[in-house]
């Protein structure tokens, strides 16, 4: 079973005929909860589920309704939604796939370029029929772009604004000097990355001793004209820190594309709000991750078949 296939094409981005004796299953929608298992039809018979990131949470009240489940397949090789314990304790194997860090680097790279200039109300301004023109873009060139996290991704983004002719700083728990150096651009402290940036762009990996990094009081330090980009992981950010950040005009603006429940409540205030640049976690939603998610998937799936499963997590 394929679960929260949004766009309807798992099915085709792999040669799942390969499975013999599997019969493939994909939900286009998002099952909001454990209870609603048994509203998914052959969801609660499914010996495999295929999981896409964080979407469906595999939890120990999600697995008591799934008593004949023995194989979980994750996009990526790391979902800290998957309960690893409990699919062990029940003798379930959880396997990954490879990923590529391309393309969040282009969505963070759409979100801060939207952002400084102002394209969605422009956009929508020139759309609707009204005033031709009605704000005023940020430079990027020369402004200093912060980086929180300088792993795969993050150093790729870094990398585009040294192009952009920004200058680049980092920080992270264990970045050293040397590290910052190879990817040419200068460690700060984090208090110095926060109160020194013109856009921060959020790259760590959510962990026990990264979870709320972005507190209140490194917000409250930024300047009243950055901009914050989070396209890592919602519960690396003070979330009501951040809104009211954003309400009281304590920075210019924010683009999101990850959130603490998904998908983001419809009365969500940002889904609406002003200074908010949403987008509904696209940053690893393209056709060559997909591609490469669902042929792994299958691979997966075929040699954990054979008695002998690859890619295994936990």
């Amino acid at each position: 079973m394929i679960l929260d296939d949004y766009q309807d094409v798992a099915l085709g981005y792999a040669d799942w005929s390969r499975l013999r004796g599997v019969e493939p299953w994909a939900l286009n929608h998002h099952l909001p909860g454990p209870d609603w298992v048994r509203q998914g039809g052959t969801v609660a018979d499914a010996e495999i589920l295929v999981v896409m990131r964080e979407r469906t949470p595999v939890t120990v009240a999600l697995l008591d309704r799934l008593p004949r489940l023995r194989l979980v397949v994750t996009s990526g090789m790391r979902n800290a939604s998957i309960d690893l314990d409990a699919c062990a304790a029940r003798g379930i194997t959880v396997c990954g796939t490879s990923s590529s860090p391309t393309p969040p680097v282009e969505l963070t790279w759409a979100l801060i370029l939207g952002l400084a200039r102002n394209l969605v109300p422009e956009a929508s301004g020139l759309r609707a029929g009204a005033r031709w023109q009605s704000t005023v873009g940020t430079d990027l060139a020369g402004a200093t772009l912060g980086v929180l996290g300088l792993g795969n991704i993050g150093t790729r983004v870094a990398a585009v604004g040294l192009a952009f002719g920004m200058r680049v700083v980092a920080w992270s728990p264990y970045l050293t000097d040397a590290r910052a150096a190879l990817a040419g651009v200068r460690r700060v402290s984090k208090d110095e990355l926060f109160a020194g940036s013109d856009v921060l762009t959020v790259h760590l990996v959510l962990a026990p001793t990264t979870r709320g990094i972005v507190d209140a009081a490194a917000i409250d330090a930024m300047k009243e004209t950055a901009l914050f980009v989070n396209t890592a992981r919602a519960g690396l950010v003070d979330g009501a820190a951040l809104l009211a950040a954003l309400d009281d005009d304590r920075i210019r603006g924010a683009g999101l594309d990850v959130f603490d429940e998904e998908p983001l409540p419809f009365d969500d205030r940002l889904r609406t709000h002003l200074r908010v640049l949403a987008t509904p976690h696209l940053g690893y939603v393209t056709e060559g991750n997909y591609r490469r998610y669902f042929a792994e998937a299958v691979e997966d799936i075929e040699a954990w078949l054979g008695g002998t499963p690859v890619r295994l997590l936990g």
